[in-house]
């Protein structure tokens, strides 16, 4: 069995890290991914100091630090007001307490830091224009099905293909993914091109009725990323779609004028609708598991569904090291990583309708509970989330 490499089914952030993480401990793999060429689309994501335990972990650290950009605080603003709620500082305290950064990057550099080492690796093989459609297994190996090139057998399968993975499909068959209706616009503008007085170094987050706005630079601060939502009960799946600069101001007229601004200086819009699906118990079919998104999809709002998938990564690869036979190996994974990504979607769930969007009565409890808190406290409260025992949890 040995002979067989592991397959993994998609070359996104989650495939490529389980790849990365295999070879760490001298695991061969077969990475396949239905697009012609392997790429990231969308723009800048965050990354928690749990994801660059992970980074030195895949061995991609000093890579990963070199394209980050480190930015020096969360800070949260009344969309509604135009005031200051509150800051979590991420200087060298924070640093210091999670024993790593937090930073911003685009998602095209980070995914090609992945790429550049799963490429340099002996160990793996990746294999672009493999359309997935489903796993066939007979008790010693499985074998992952393609349409159009040769099925593929391998010692074990992770299914790393997504939100619409079909190796979820056949395993769990939960049908579609649950539209949240919310809907979120994405712009990266020149920095020059952003309001003079709104150009922080920070994460900033608008929090307002039924809407947020967030914004951050990128690419060493050449660049900022824009990211608008708003609650439109939009029932179908849509992603990538270009749309005007006035539509993703409808619904904004409420917001403070500073904040609306922002949005004025955003061009080349495009659309999605973000969706999710409740969490699961079961990952793991005999010789076939899955991971990232596949697994526990997740709305944006804790900013975590990367870091949570190279979490998976680094965890699998640990339990294949660890344990003799692979069902063993993907059971104990199973259960390292089910309560802490259930939590951490849920979570997401709660933040969005709690902290980023509430009105009135509710919107003044968030302002008054979060204005309480010290840098101190925050760093407690996010422990949980941020510390290092993600990846072994």
């Amino acid at each position: 069995m040995t002979d067989y490499p592991i397959l993994i089914a998609g070359g996104g952030i989650g495939g490529l890290a389980a790849a990365a993480g295999l070879a760490q401990k001298g695991f061969r793999s077969v990475v396949v991914e239905q697009a012609p060429e392997l790429g990231e689309i969308g723009a800048g994501i965050q990354i928690g100091p749990n994801a660059f335990h992970c980074f030195d972990y895949l061995g991609v650290g000093e890579h990963m630090r070199g394209e980050a950009v480190y930015i020096d605080a969360l800070r949260l603003m009344d969309a509604k007001s135009g005031d200051d709620i509150t800051q979590i500082p991420l200087g060298e305290d924070f640093r210091a307490h999670f024993k790593n950064p937090y930073a911003v990057i685009h998602r095209a550099d980070l995914h090609k830091v992945l790429l550049d080492a799963c490429e340099a690796s002996p160990l793996v093989d990746i294999r672009t224009d493999h359309r997935v459609t489903g796993y066939a297994q007979d008790g010693a190996t499985t074998t992952l099905l393609i349409d159009g090139h040769d099925d593929i057998v391998g010692r074990a399968l992770i299914g790393a293909e997504g939100l619409n993975s079909p190796i979820r499909g056949q395993m769990v068959g939960d049908g579609p993914a649950r539209i949240s209706g919310h809907t979120t616009y994405r712009s990266v503008i020149p920095t020059e091109q952003m309001p003079e007085d709104l150009r922080w170094n920070a994460a900033t987050l608008w929090a307002g009725p039924k809407c947020h706005i967030v914004h951050y630079p990128l690419k060493g601060g050449k660049v900022y990323n824009l990211v608008v939502t708003y609650h439109r009960d939009v029932n179908e799946a849509i992603a990538g779609r270009p749309v005007t600069r006035e539509e993703v101001m409808q619904g904004f007229e409420h917001i403070a004028p500073r904040a609306q601004q922002i949005i004025q200086h955003g061009d080349n819009w495009k659309m999605w609708v973000l969706c999710d699906r409740d969490p699961i118990s079961n990952w793991v079919d005999g010789k076939v598991a899955l991971l990232g998104d596949a697994a526990h999809p997740m709305l944006q709002y804790f900013a975590q569904g990367a870091c949570m998938a190279m979490e998976d990564a680094v965890c699998l690869s640990h339990c294949f090291e660890n344990f003799d036979t692979v069902e063993t190996a993907l059971q104990e994974y199973q259960q390292m990583r089910l309560v802490r990504t259930a939590r951490v979607q849920m979570s997401s769930r709660l933040i969005g309708e709690f902290i980023y969007h509430p009105d009135d009565a509710q919107a003044a409890v968030r302002n008054a509970v979060m204005q309480e808190k010290s840098p101190e406290d925050w760093c407690h409260e996010l422990d949980w989330l941020y510390g290092s025992n993600g990846i072994e949890n």
